[in-house]
């Protein structure tokens, strides 16, 4: 007998290992303390977990595999990976473990110093998830000095000929991100997202409660917008061909005060738990340009392909071929405390108030929201990065380390130094106005950087960039900034620094 291991985020139903059905194989799936607890999670990102997994473990089941399920409260669950492994695999009498490698080093590590442990044959098996191998970004920019994520992506789109007319990008156009920056201002009209009202949902939010598992966000089984099998995952991407890819590239980067979504598609989720392929996905929206070339755009499905193809691919590999000193990487060596509002939403900013309470509230938010309002106000304030981490990690639906990590270590908080982001990416507020309707109602005035209504992100913008200037001054992409630092006077300086440490001191009275 056969003992295999399928972790939460490996439910890739088109695995090779379910192509047959072996009476000597037994699956095991586990709910477990050992991966709620390690960081405080949303509890929509539980239940969505525990869902999918459930669902998966119920498909496997029909189509005649031998499945045993640790649910979060069955009563031999240890709630710790190894101690349930071992109990399996001596009440099975097994001969034999397998594991698909798992793809946070965490869990990698720990399943390879367990199998030394055993005294029967293992065996790791790839996820056949990715369009890389793991160490293949490593290997791409083997002797350069900066990994520059545009090259890594227009080999992967050689390499799968998405998008291509021979060797040419179709269009005569690599990256169409500047076409990706319009303001959207209440039309075109979105749609009603794609939402999963199952009763299991709910009985598993009960379950979660009830086994006092400690979780952060709100939950509303009328708002839950997580897939918990392949067709619901189906439905939700075929939901996004039809009704938003038509303007998914001109909004990517759009922020609304009324608007969680906007045209994104909410398919990470089922991504990076493998319900979906990133191929499929990015085939399925490809064809579905292909079929509606007058209303569908290239520059909207240019957009969505880089995502994927290009920035998902790209951060994992990053991810492989830094850890684990990556994550104790802190370049700009920043060690405040992570504000309180990050957990509450209680904030005057109105920006970060949206962007944090749609957080809360879905366990989502946006790459931009992402990146350039709770991440950029983070770094403005010079935050400790394991502080940001953990609230990324704990926060959203789709993270999972291996892409969280460099996306906010790196790309977000520049604590890398450089390696996924040639400059950070900080902003005052005139980016904020120019991609969102945030500062209409807010109670800040966004073209001030002193004074009591000045905008916190103003005052910050130039404190930050006066504070780290000895960090950035052989950085050619921030001369620019530095020499208007330089400019400003003395006395407007010194105002423009006080305002800052008053914020600095108080982040949570802001």
């Amino acid at each position: 007998m056969e003992i295999r291991l399928i972790l939460g985020d490996q439910l890739n139903a088109q695995h090779s290992w379910f192509k047959e059905v072996n009476p000597q194989v037994t699956y095991v799936m586990m709910e477990m303390r050992q991966e709620t607890d390690y960081v405080v999670h949303h509890i929509q990102k539980v239940v969505a977990f525990f869902s999918a997994m459930r669902q998966f473990a119920k498909a496997l089941t029909q189509e005649g595999h031998q499945v045993v399920y640790y649910a979060i409260d069955h009563p031999q669950n240890k709630q710790h990976l190894t101690q349930n492994l071992d109990a399996l695999i001596e009440a099975n009498q097994a001969t034999s473990f397998a594991y698909q490698a798992p793809d946070e080093y965490r869990l990698d590590q720990q399943l390879a110093n367990y199998c030394k442990t055993l005294q029967i044959p293992t065996q790791s098996a790839d996820t056949e998830h990715f369009l890389t191998e793991r160490l293949e970004l490593q290997s791409f920019f083997e002797g350069k000095k900066q990994y520059i994520m545009e090259f890594f992506y227009r080999y992967m789109r050689k390499k799968f000929n998405l998008l291509m007319q021979g060797s040419q990008p179709e269009g005569d156009q690599w990256n169409f991100d500047k076409n990706n920056r319009n303001k959207w201002k209440g039309s075109p009209a979105i749609p009603d997202a794609f939402q999963n009202h199952s009763s299991e949902v709910q009985q598993i939010f009960e379950a979660v409660n009830k086994a006092g598992i400690e979780t952060l966000g709100h939950f509303d089984l009328e708002k839950f917008n997580y897939p918990s099998n392949r067709s619901q995952a189906l439905q939700q991407l075929q939901y996004f061909c039809e009704n938003l890819l038509v303007h998914f590239g001109d909004y990517q980067d759009a922020m609304h005060t009324e608007e969680t979504d906007l045209f994104h598609s909410r398919v990470s989720f089922a991504l990076n738990v493998k319900i979906l392929h990133p191929l499929e996905v990015m085939e399925a929206v490809i064809s579905y340009y292909r079929e509606n070339p007058d209303s569908i755009q290239l520059s909207q499905v240019e957009g969505f392909v880089r995502q994927i193809l290009g920035w998902r691919e790209y951060m994992r590999g990053i991810y492989w071929k830094e850890m684990p000193a990556y994550q104790q990487k802190n370049k700009l060596q920043n060690s405040n405390p992570l504000p309180d509002f990050y957990w509450t939403g209680n904030t005057q900013m109105n920006c970060l108030k949206h962007a944090v309470n749609n957080s809360l509230d879905t366990a989502y938010a946006h790459h931009i929201q992402r990146l350039m309002i709770t991440g950029n106000f983070a770094l403005l304030a010079q935050i400790d990065p394991t502080e940001v981490d953990r609230w990324y990690l704990g926060i959203y639906a789709d993270a999972i380390e291996w892409v969280q990590l460099p996306n906010t270590r790196g790309m977000s908080q520049w604590a890398d130094g450089g390696i996924v982001a040639t400059k950070p990416y900080v902003s005052a507020a005139s980016y904020i106005s120019k991609m969102s309707n945030y500062c209409d109602s807010c109670s800040y005035d966004k073209k001030k950087r002193v004074g009591d209504n000045a905008c916190p992100f103003n005052s910050l913008y130039w404190n930050f960039l006066d504070d780290k200037k000895e960090y950035f001054s052989k950085n050619n992409r921030m001369a620019m900034m530095l020499r208007l630092v330089e400019k400003i006077p003395a006395e407007e300086m010194f105002a423009i620094k006080e305002r800052a440490s008053q914020i600095l001191s108080q982040p949570d009275a802001f």
